[in-house]
C-alpha cells in the first residue's frame, strides 16, 4: 500500500464481490473488509488496528500508507459513532466473558439475590497487544433487605468503557421487588441511569482540522435513562429477561454532533447439575444479547468444586462467530478472585483477545430479624 501526498479527502464506500472497500479519493490506500462482518467487528477491527497510528503517527511503521489508512478509520468512526446513525455501533454495551457472576451489568432486577451485601469489580483490556486499545471497568455493590413481610433488593453500579478516542459512562440506582411465584422466587427490577459520552477529538491528528464532521477538541454529553428486568429463580435453575436504555436516548455531542443509545435485550438462564459427587456441580448457563440488528450469543459450562466455605471453578464459554473463552477462579474467606481470556475467532485474531479480572467481595449483614431467606441464588453456586 503507498498514500500520495496531499490531504486525506472525502471518503469513498463501495461495495464489490461481498467486500465492503474504504478509500480515499486522493490516495491509493484502501481497506476491504467482508460484508458478513456486523457494523460492530468491522468498526472494533479498524479502530484496534490503527488506533496506534491515528494516535501516534509519527511512530507508524508504515508510514504515510499506515498513516492515510489510519485517517481513513477515522473518518468511518467519528461520522458513524458522532453523526446519529443507527449503524455507529452494533451493540453498544460491554459484554462480559463471566456474564453468570455479573447479573446486575445488565439486569436490574439481579440486585438483592443473593442475600449477602455484594460488592463486584471487574477490569477487561481490549485487544492485548495494541496500543490505545483502552479497556473496561465495571463496579457495582447490591445488597437484600426486608420491609415488613416483602422482600427487596437496591444496588449502584458504574460502568465505564475506552478505546482510542472514545469513552462511555454509566452510572445507576437499581431496585428490585421479589416474591414467591409458582414454587419460585420473582425478582421485578428497575434501574435509573445516567450516560456520559465523550470524544477527544484534540487527540486525533488530522490534516484538514475545517472539517465540521470532525470533532476538534474533547465533546461530551449525557442523558438519564431507564432500564427494567425480570429474574426468576426455582430450585436448580433460573431464567431472566431485561430492557437496558428503554428510552433509546439520543445523546448530543458538542453543538453539531449526535449518537443515538439503542435499547439492548438480554436473555440468560442457567441450571446446576449435581454430580454423583457431593463436592462437584456442573452449571450450563447462556446469555443472549439483541439490539434490533445484531444478536450475541454465550454458552458456558463450568465445573464447580464447593467444600465448605471454599469454591474453586473453571470452565468454557463459547460464543458463535466471535469467540471463545476460558476462566478459572476460586472464593476464600469470602472473597471470589477470577481471570478469564476471550480469544476472537474472526477479526483480529485468536492472540489480541481480551483479558479479565473480576473480584467478588459478600459479606453478611443479618439484615433479616425472621433468620432465614426468602430464597437462594442459584448464580453463585
Amino acid at each position: 500500500m503507498s498514500a500520495n501526498e496531499g490531504k486525506v479527502t472525502p471518503l469513498i464506500v463501495g461495495f464489490r464481490k461481498n467486500f465492503l472497500t474504504l478509500c480515499a479519493d486522493s490516495t491509493q490506500v484502501c481497506a476491504c473488509v467482508p460484508t458478513s462482518c456486523t457494523v460492530n467487528d468491522t468498526l472494533n477491527i479498524l479502530r484496534r488496528t490503527f488506533s496506534r497510528a491515528l494516535l501516534h503517527p509519527e511512530r507508524g511503521g508504515a508510514g504515510k500508507a499506515c498513516v492515510a489508512l489510519a485517517r481513513l478509520t477515522a473518518v468511518l468512526v467519528v461520522v458513524l459513532a458522532t453523526a446519529g446513525l443507527q449503524v455507529a455501533r452494533a451493540q453498544q454495551d460491554p459484554a462480559f466473558l463471566r456474564y453468570w457472576a455479573l447479573g446486575t451489568q445488565f439486569n436490574p432486577a439481579a440486585v438483592g439475590l443473593n442475600p449477602q451485601l455484594t460488592v463486584n469489580a471487574v477490569y477487561q483490556s481490549h485487544a492485548s497487544g495494541f496500543e490505545d486499545a483502552g479497556g473496561t471497568m465495571f463496579a457495582g455493590a447490591d445488597m437484600a433487605f426486608r420491609l415488613g413481610k416483602t422482600r427487596h433488593g437496591v444496588g449502584l453500579l458504574f460502568e465505564q468503557d475506552e478505546i482510542g478516542l472514545f469513552s462511555t459512562q454509566r452510572f445507576s440506582v437499581q431496585y428490585a421487588y421479589q416474591f414467591k411465584l409458582f414454587g419460585g422466587v420473582l425478582s421485578v427490577g428497575a434501574e435509573l441511569d445516567m450516560l456520559s459520552e465523550k470524544v477527544d477529538g484534540a487527540n486525533a491528528d488530522l490534516e484538514d482540522s475545517s472539517d465540521p464532521a470532525f470533532p476538534t477538541s474533547e465533546v461530551t454529553g449525557s442523558k438519564f435513562d431507564a432500564s427494567a428486568g425480570l429474574w426468576y429463580a426455582r430450585g436448580p435453575w433460573y431464567a431472566a429477561f431485561s430492557a437496558l436504555h428503554v428510552t433509546a436516548p439520543t445523546i448530543l455531542l458538542g453543538e453539531t454532533n449526535e449518537m443515538d443509545v439503542k435499547t439492548l435485550y438480554n436473555f440468560t438462564a442457567g441450571y446446576n447439575i449435581r454430580t454423583r459427587n457431593p463436592l462437584f456441580t456442573i452449571v450450563p448457563s447462556t446469555m443472549l444479547r439483541y439490539d434490533g440488528t445484531d444478536l450475541r450469543a454465550d454458552v458456558t459450562a463450568r465445573l464447580v468444586y464447593a467444600r465448605e466455605n471454599k469454591r474453586m471453578y473453571g470452565g468454557l464459554n463459547y460464543s458463535p462467530q466471535h469467540s471463545v473463552g476460558l476462566f478459572v477462579g476460586g472464593m476464600f474467606h469470602g472473597i471470589d478472585i477470577s481471570y478469564s481470556y476471550e480469544a476472537f475467532t474472526e477479526g483480529i485474531g485468536m492472540l489480541n483477545g481480551q483479558h479479565e479480572v473480576m473480584i467478588v467481595y459478600r459479606l453478611d449483614l443479618n439484615l433479616d430479624k425472621r433468620g432465614k431467606n426468602l430464597h437462594r441464588s442459584v448464580r453463585f453456586l
